[in-house]
């Protein structure tokens, strides 16, 4: 993709240089103009920036002469790495990493976009995009140009676009070419989800937030992090940002679920205004009271030192009641009224491929959520248990690649919450889906469940669908989880085109049930 031309920069190498720390431009010449900045040389354009990136798996070193074959007139590369036979026409900068000085650049090419736009970042384990999707209607409600880059979608005022990559984060340039987007789409805000990945991993370093928002920290990802503090910590710089954040003229504001053990650590980062939010937690100032469960929604009253108001969800589970009162302590932080939030709160339709009912005329429920942690699938039955007046059953696996404790929690939550559980793939990679599946059945065997009574193990995905489908009788729900809104399956290396929604409608469709 051709990069459009950004605004409000000199795009020069010698300007280029002033912002990158460490940097020497080992040759070329400092006036000349970059067109374009990428990290993949499949993608770069004549007069391009090439930023090579030590990978996990590959060198981005590797590739400069193929960079250099495409047209870019200039490269980053990290101090120490062997670098192949290049030619002279192409400039070279040596950083000390290469990964910080690519968000660097982005950030300089676009022209620092995230200083024309007062930036609301979320991060937590559990919660960031439905508490992203409930913020942005609650400013929207209140008269606000927003704009959001998450998991689901990119949004801007008056469209939506589906993020192709299967990252919440994307890499740094994509990052600051949507909020280039969002601020000359005159946005006021911009949402950006911001998972532990993206903030270990650099890409948005260079975003100049000035909320941060906490929903929770449960063990996720430690295939990545390795342990449950270096997770955290990666967390925790969403909130250390702030620190260093352009000045925008607009207070800085930390916010955190104070029900979570995390709490206090995230604050200790920033001296930023805290707001604490919560259901339990003495010290939060803005919570819920009253609180109405019911199956299609929740009613609540939110009590905050800006008064009170009565909220009506369309959005089930006391889960979301948390990601309501996440949502509202940020708007609340901008200077929103809260009235307007209670309002935008009850007008969010909810998320795709979260708590999504598949509706085709049949005598059961059917739910697709995204829920793929074992605290997740937990929460989601217990959700499902107090609405069902049949038998509970889920379709749920594990990735392969990930965090082989994910296998053991979602086995544990199955087994303990839902009637019967059918176990199969989701997203294996590399690894052996079979193994997969059978490592998750044996931790279900573990919690007292056996094998063909109460759970069955089916690596294909769509037959474990339809075989939960066929079994389900007036009163059941039975719900797809692990995927949610995700287009797609890999194995391998392949990603492979697919839908648990419409998959669930085709195979209903087969039981003779159409919408």
């Amino acid at each position: 993709m051709t990069n459009p031309p950004p605004r409000h920069t000199e795009r020069t190498l010698a300007s280029l240089l002033a912002g990158l720390d460490g940097a020497r431009l080992l040759r070329g010449d400092p006036s000349l103009t970059i067109a374009a900045v990428h990290h993949d040389s499949r993608l770069v354009v004549p007069g391009a920036l090439y930023v090579a990136i030590p990978g996990f798996n590959v060198d981005g070193h590797r590739f400069l002469p193929e960079a250099a074959a495409a047209g870019a007139s200039a490269a980053i590369i990290e101090a120490g790495r062997e670098l192949p036979p290049l030619p002279e026409s192409l400039a070279l900068i040596e950083v000390p990493a290469a990964r910080p000085a690519l968000s660097a650049a982005s950030a300089w090419f676009y022209g620092h976009p995230s200083r024309e736009l007062v930036v609301i970042g979320i991060t937590g384990t559990d919660g960031k995009t439905t508490t992203s999707h409930l913020l942005t209607y609650a400013l929207e409600a209140a008269g606000a140009r927003v704009g959001r880059l998450g998991t689901v979608d990119t949004y801007l005022p008056g469209e939506t676009g589906h993020v192709t990559a299967r990252m919440t984060t994307p890499e740094a340039p994509e990052v600051h070419r949507l909020l280039r987007r969002m601020a000359d789409a005159h946005c006021d805000y911009a949402i950006v989800e911001s998972t532990s990945h993206g903030l270990a991993l650099h890409r948005l370093d260079h975003v100049d937030y000035d909320v941060s928002i906490l929903t929770n920290i449960t063990s996720d990802h430690l295939d990545f992090h390795k342990t449950f503090e270096a997770y955290r910590d990666a967390k925790a710089r969403l909130f250390a940002a702030l620190e260093f954040a352009h000045d925008k003229g607009v207070p800085k504001h930390a916010v955190v679920n104070a029900d979570d053990p995390s709490a206090n650590y995230m604050l200790s980062f920033t001296n930023a205004r805290p707001v604490r939010y919560g259901l339990e937690a003495r010290d939060a100032e803005i919570v819920a009271r009253n609180i109405i469960l019911r199956p299609d929604g929740t009613a609540f009253r939110i009590v905050t030192p800006a008064g009170m108001a009565e909220v009506d969800l369309q959005l089930p589970a006391l889960f979301n009641v948390m990601n309501a009162l996440a949502a509202a302590s940020g708007a609340l932080a901008v200077g929103a009224p809260l009235q307007d939030i209670a309002r935008g709160l009850a007008a969010c339709p909810g998320v795709p491929g979260r708590m999504e009912r598949i509706s085709a005329g049949q005598p059961f429920e059917v739910i697709v959520d995204y829920a793929h942690t074992g605290d997740a699938v937990r929460k989601v039955l217990e959700v499902l248990r107090d609405v069902c007046q049949g038998r509970l059953i889920i379709v749920v696996g594990a990735a392969g690649e990930r965090d082989p404790g994910r296998r053991f929690g979602v086995g544990r939550a199955a087994a303990e919450g839902a009637d019967f559980a059918i176990f199969t793939n989701e997203d294996p990679r590399s690894e052996d889906p079979a193994a997969i599946v059978r490592e998750i059945g044996r931790h279900a065997e573990s919690a007292g469940r056996q094998r063909g009574t109460d759970f069955l193990d089916i690596e294909d995905r769509r037959e474990a669908i339809a075989r939960a489908l066929s079994m389900a009788r007036y009163g059941d729900i039975v719900v797809i989880a692990g995927k949610g809104h995700e287009k797609s399956i890999v194995y391998g290396t392949e990603s492979i085109p697919w839908d648990d929604r419409e998959v669930a409608r085709e195979e209903l469709a087969r039981l003779g049930y159409r919408a």
